[in-house]
């Protein structure tokens, strides 16, 4: 069945963005005029998701109250931050599906609906989790050697080679079995590369992380520019 459900990761305490999130969450940081959240709701919208949510943890009340009427659910992580993996298996109540796309909220794309991209090459018959990557030389505001090298039959592995851009379909069964609360999203991929069940495929377009306040004005060049 063609995954309608996502989650938007909104919980982090977005550090590296140093004094932009002293009074406001990271999602709500703004680009060219507009919430960085907004940008990933665009996507999904376009997508035509069935179900969204959220999690929240920093500011929780900023991101409540700019998303209320939007038809968006909540997951309070609450006293204690979960991490992507520990965020999403609290967060499973919410969920009616089986799979679900985890998407981050601090990027901007051109090109293809990136989550278009990923289902239509979901094959759950030989995939837990497909993660969507992109070559480094289309790769705005990120640094680094790459995340994973993409193998025969789209399996991926650690290595240098493409960026995991922060989006992906998991199916919920990866996460609701590992016993810890507080847990990263890499302790499940970890498990899936040794299953050969953890696959990628690259993003055709181009994306643009916007993790820092230097990122935010290079995204900015880039929705005005295509490129910097």
């Amino acid at each position: 069945m063609r995954p309608d459900t996502v989650m938007l990761f909104a919980a982090g305490f977005g550090t590296r963005m140093q004094h932009l999130t002293k009074t406001r969450p990271k999602p709500l940081v703004e680009v060219s005029g507009r919430p960085l959240i907004d940008y990933a709701r665009d996507q999904v919208r376009d997508f035509g998701a069935k179900r969204v949510l959220c999690n929240l943890h920093y500011l929780p009340e900023a991101l409540e109250a700019h998303l209320a009427g939007s038809g968006v659910l909540f997951s309070r992580e609450e006293p204690d931050i979960l991490d992507t993996g520990g965020g999403l298996k609290a967060a499973l109540p919410l969920l009616t599906r089986e799979t679900v796309f985890t998407m981050n909220t601090d990027a901007v794309w051109r090109g293809p609906n990136p989550l278009s991209c990923l289902a239509n090459m979901w094959d759950p018959e030989r995939m837990d989790a497909l993660l969507l990557c992109v070559p480094q030389e289309n790769a705005i505001g990120h640094s680094g050697a790459g995340d994973f090298v993409i193998e025969s039959e789209s399996r991926a592995i650690r290595g240098p080679g493409v960026i995991y851009t922060g989006l992906q379909i998991i199916k919920t069964a990866s996460v609701a079995d590992v016993p810890e609360t507080v847990f990263s999203l890499n302790l499940v991929w970890n498990r899936l590369i040794a299953e050969a069940r953890l696959c990628a495929v690259t993003y055709p377009g181009r994306w643009c992380d916007v993790g820092s306040p230097a990122g935010v004005v290079l995204a900015e060049e880039f929705l005005r520019h295509g490129d910097v």
